[in-house]
Protein backbone atom coordinates (compact mmCIF):
# COMPACT_ATOMS: atom_id res chain seq x y z
CA UNK A 1 0.00 0.00 0.00
CA UNK A 2 1.16 3.38 -0.53
CA UNK A 3 1.02 6.39 2.04
CA UNK A 4 2.00 9.93 2.17
CA UNK A 5 4.03 11.18 5.22
CA UNK A 6 4.85 14.49 5.77
CA UNK A 7 8.31 15.16 7.45
CA UNK A 8 10.00 18.17 9.51
CA UNK A 9 13.12 16.88 10.78
CA UNK A 10 16.07 14.90 10.30
CA UNK A 11 13.89 12.52 8.00
CA UNK A 12 14.19 16.11 5.11
CA UNK A 13 16.84 16.24 2.36
CA UNK A 14 20.10 16.91 3.78
CA UNK A 15 19.42 15.68 7.45
CA UNK A 16 20.78 13.19 9.39
CA UNK A 17 18.09 10.14 8.85
CA UNK A 18 17.33 11.43 5.16
CA UNK A 19 18.67 7.79 4.50
CA UNK A 20 15.11 6.17 5.21
CA UNK A 21 13.77 7.90 2.39
CA UNK A 22 16.27 7.86 -0.18
CA UNK A 23 14.35 5.49 -2.24
CA UNK A 24 11.03 7.14 -2.42
CA UNK A 25 9.27 9.57 -4.48
CA UNK A 26 9.97 13.55 -3.41
CA UNK A 27 6.61 15.50 -4.03
CA UNK A 28 7.43 18.75 -3.21
CA UNK A 29 7.82 21.15 -0.10
CA UNK A 30 5.04 22.10 2.25
CA UNK A 31 4.31 24.33 5.01
CA UNK A 32 1.34 23.12 7.52
CA UNK A 33 -1.52 25.77 8.38
CA UNK A 34 -0.76 27.33 11.77
CA UNK A 35 -2.17 24.82 14.08
CA UNK A 36 1.88 23.08 15.23
CA UNK A 37 4.87 24.68 16.60
CA UNK A 38 8.11 22.51 16.52
CA UNK A 39 10.54 22.16 19.16
CA UNK A 40 14.29 21.24 19.42
CA UNK A 41 15.16 18.28 21.31
CA UNK A 42 19.19 18.83 20.45
CA UNK A 43 19.47 15.69 17.99
CA UNK A 44 15.86 15.81 16.35
CA UNK A 45 12.78 17.82 16.18
CA UNK A 46 9.42 17.51 18.00
CA UNK A 47 6.24 18.72 17.01
CA UNK A 48 3.49 19.98 18.67
CA UNK A 49 -0.34 21.53 18.04
CA UNK A 50 0.36 25.13 18.35
CA UNK A 51 0.07 28.46 16.38
CA UNK A 52 2.61 28.32 14.44
CA UNK A 53 3.66 26.69 10.60
CA UNK A 54 6.25 23.68 10.07
CA UNK A 55 8.27 23.49 6.95
CA UNK A 56 8.44 20.61 5.75
CA UNK A 57 9.03 17.71 2.51
CA UNK A 58 6.48 15.49 1.89
CA UNK A 59 6.95 11.81 0.37
CA UNK A 60 5.03 8.84 -0.99
CA UNK A 61 6.17 5.64 1.22
CA UNK A 62 5.27 2.04 1.25
CA UNK A 63 4.09 -0.17 4.27
CA UNK A 64 7.53 -1.06 4.95
CA UNK A 65 9.40 2.16 4.69
CA UNK A 66 6.07 3.23 7.14
CA UNK A 67 6.52 0.71 9.85
CA UNK A 68 10.50 1.39 9.61
CA UNK A 69 9.73 5.14 10.79
CA UNK A 70 7.64 4.29 13.29
CA UNK A 71 10.20 2.21 14.33
CA UNK A 72 12.62 4.97 14.43
CA UNK A 73 9.82 7.76 15.64
CA UNK A 74 9.05 5.28 18.63
CA UNK A 75 5.45 4.88 17.72
CA UNK A 76 3.41 4.87 20.22
CA UNK A 77 5.91 5.96 22.87
CA UNK A 78 7.50 8.94 22.03
CA UNK A 79 5.45 9.87 19.03
CA UNK A 80 2.05 9.14 17.76
CA UNK A 81 1.27 9.16 14.01
CA UNK A 82 -1.81 11.31 12.45
CA UNK A 83 -2.74 12.07 9.25
CA UNK A 84 -2.63 15.70 7.96
CA UNK A 85 -3.72 17.56 4.93
CA UNK A 86 -1.38 18.95 2.50
CA UNK A 87 -1.40 20.08 -0.87
CA UNK A 88 -0.80 16.41 -1.84
CA UNK A 89 -3.19 14.53 0.25
CA UNK A 90 -3.89 13.41 3.38
CA UNK A 91 -0.24 12.36 5.35
CA UNK A 92 0.99 11.15 7.76
CA UNK A 93 3.12 13.23 10.26
CA UNK A 94 4.72 12.27 13.42
CA UNK A 95 4.00 14.19 16.46
CA UNK A 96 5.84 14.24 19.85
CA UNK A 97 4.13 12.95 23.27
CA UNK A 98 6.30 13.29 25.58
CA UNK A 99 7.19 16.74 28.02
CA UNK A 100 8.71 19.69 26.09
CA UNK A 101 9.35 22.44 28.94
CA UNK A 102 12.72 22.09 29.08
CA UNK A 103 13.09 22.47 25.08
CA UNK A 104 13.05 25.67 22.84
CA UNK A 105 10.85 26.46 20.16
CA UNK A 106 12.05 26.84 16.73
CA UNK A 107 10.94 29.89 16.05
CA UNK A 108 10.68 29.88 12.07
CA UNK A 109 9.18 26.64 12.12
CA UNK A 110 12.05 25.21 9.92
CA UNK A 111 14.56 22.84 11.58
CA UNK A 112 16.88 23.38 8.45
CA UNK A 113 17.03 26.94 9.58
CA UNK A 114 17.29 26.78 13.39
CA UNK A 115 20.42 28.15 13.89
CA UNK A 116 18.35 31.49 14.76
CA UNK A 117 15.90 29.80 16.21
CA UNK A 118 15.53 30.69 19.75
CA UNK A 119 13.54 33.45 21.18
Amino acid sequence: MQHLVFVYGTLRQGQSNHHYLQQCEYLGRFDTPEYYAIFDLVAYPAMVFGKKSVAGEVYLINDEVLASLDRLEDVPVEYRREQIETIFGLAWVYLYQLDLAENKEILSGDWCKRNNRFS
